[in-house]
């Protein structure tokens, strides 16, 4: 493969930076070449310069030629090759099955976007027409619909080099709304991002986008401020820790023109498990919990941080013996390893060790820890209920359901809320499945977390602080509307207004006309 270390700027690269970055293999604390230099302020404001000038062209192509742009990036990802899982699996110490894996779902993704915009109603087309014989007072000819925002920077997440990268959920979706985007790759994953930065460079010349719909810059965190506080950036997609996304989102709110800014920042996705239920299905439970608190070493958003069940000795012994038999794994750099062990540290000071599993060998190897606490402990301090991300999770005993819903009422807002039971219990149980729809955007009966399916109905976001916006995902096909608004077009001659409102639907898109829904 043919690495460069650059900066890329529309259909140009650069490198003038002096400060140089180099990836690191976590396992084995391997330098990788070459070295990859911070972009300077310069680079940036040529990089957003650009993205201004390619949204007035791009913000009026239509949606077959942005599909055809999608599709065109995802066929240029496939066309690494293995060039692209061997740097995966160098950079993050994952093994190559999960780079294809992963691969496979940020292709979809794109692709799937696609589709959305090829079949056009995504816009939400309204349309109330003139009624210029209404008494008392006549109706002007009135239509609306979803337009793009502007340039968009997106934040490159650390646990997802490609799916929640460059090519991920939060560019794709700005893209197909029609914005430029400006990538900050993560320092954790180098060389992927630059492959995957040149792959979506070639797939603009290809299908004849215009010069600056997408730049990729390295840096600090002097630049991603920067990159926030520039006044042509109109969003910000960001998927990280709290104490970043919450900075960019002060950062941005306090900008001349405040933007919104999407920060998917964590959650301990509680699981609920109801009495009965726990008695006659303990030991699947128990196996099927370790499983999604060790999935991908922890490092997912979604692994459960915290399980609340009712006092039961024998499910406890099952999970103690289960959780010794657990095995760790990397993690992604030296640096989420050593957050994660003072993460735990700090945790056992108000809680008991159930069991901690095998040690992984390696630079940055862990071993899985399962803690306990009662229902007086976890509620004495609100503060176990945060994320430790890696592969840990609280167990919460109780004594009652009135201790469940209390527990439940007390909760933050999460990306996730899982309850097993029957159905039976289910609707016994059905006040607290009330209460956890208004903390999470995913609620799940019977199952476990981990696994975000890619598709129209997904919802992956929630109440602060998981998220800076409850009312967005960052994935699935909802995701596009966090960058465009909705726009009315008042008595505007039928020649001018966009194909989605005009009168004769040439996109045949499903509409709302005059308070139907028709093509």
């Amino acid at each position: 493969m043919d690495l460069q270390g650059i900066n890329i700027i529309g259909f140009n690269t650069s490198s003038e930076g002096t400060v140089a970055l180099q990836a690191v293999n976590p396992v084995s604390g391997e330098t990788l070449g070459p070295l990859f230099y911070n972009a300077t302020l310069g680079e940036l404001a040529s990089a957003t310069d650009l993205a201004e000038e390619a949204f007035t062209v791009y913000r009026k192509k239509s949606g077959q030629e942005k599909a055809d742009f999608l599709k065109q990036i995802a066929s240029e990802i496939e066309a690494l090759g293995d060039d692209l899982i061997e740097r995966y699996t160098a950079e993050t110490g994952l093994p190559a099955g999960r780079a294809q894996g992963e691969r496979g779902r940020t292709c979809g993704q794109l692709r799937l976007f696609a589709s959305l915009l090829e079949e056009g109603s995504w816009v939400n087309a309204k349309i109330d027409t003139a009624m210029p014989d209404r008494q008392p007072l006549p109706r002007v000819d009135l239509r609306s619909m979803e337009r793009p925002l502007g340039p968009v920077a997106v934040f490159g997440a650390s646990n997802f080099p490609l799916a929640f990268s460059v090519a991920g959920g939060d560019t794709a979706s700005a893209l197909a709304a029609g914005c430029p985007v400006i990538f900050k790759a993560h320092p954790a994953h180098l060389g992927t991002s630059e492959l995957v930065g040149r792959a979506i460079q070639k797939a603009a010349h290809v299908t004849g986008m215009p010069d600056g719909v997408f730049s990729m810059l390295h840096g600090d965190p002097e630049l991603s401020q920067a990159l926030v506080k520039d006044p042509i950036i109109k969003a910000v997609g960001f998927t990280g820790s709290y104490k970043v996304g919450k900075l960019l989102f002060d950062i941005a709110a306090q900008r001349e023109e405040p933007i919104p800014v999407y920060s998917e920042m964590g959650s301990t996705n509680p699981v609920f498990v109801l009495p009965k239920t726990l008695k006659e299905k303990g030991d699947a439970i128990a196996e099927n919990y370790l499983n999604s608190v060790t999935l991908g070493v922890g490092q997912f958003c979604t692994n459960p941080g915290i399980m609340l069940i009712q006092k039961d000795d024998k499910f406890m012994e099952t999970l103690e013996v289960k959780a010794k038999e657990a095995v760790g794994g990397n993690m992604l750099t030296p640096g989420i390893k050593n957050a994660y062990l003072g993460g735990v540290e700090n945790a056992k000071k108000y809680t008991k060790v159930i069991a901690i599993g095998k040690k992984a060998e390696g630079l940055t190897g862990v071993e899985p820890t399962i803690l306990h606490a009662d229902y007086q402990t976890f509620k004495d301090n609100p503060h176990l209920d945060e994320e430790v991300f890696g592969p840990t999770s609280l167990v919460v005993e109780g004594n009652s359901k009135e201790e469940y819903l209390e527990i439940a009422k007390n909760l933050s807002g999460h990306l996730t809320a899982t309850v097993h039971g029957s159905e039976e219990e289910l609707v016994e149980y059905a006040e607290l499945l009330e209460i956890l729809e208004q903390k999470v955007g995913r609620l799940i009966v019977n199952g476990f977390p981990t696994g975000v399916e890619v598709c129209h109905a997904m919802v992956h976001g929630g109440p602060y602080p998981a998220t800076t916006d409850s009312r967005s995902t960052s994935v699935g096909t909802g995701a596009i509307t966090r960058f465009t608004r909705p726009v009315c077009f008042q008595s505007l001659p039928d020649v001018l207004l966009p194909d989605e409102l005009k009168e004769a639907n040439p996109l045949g898109i499903w509409r709302m006309v005059d308070g139907d829904r028709k093509k």
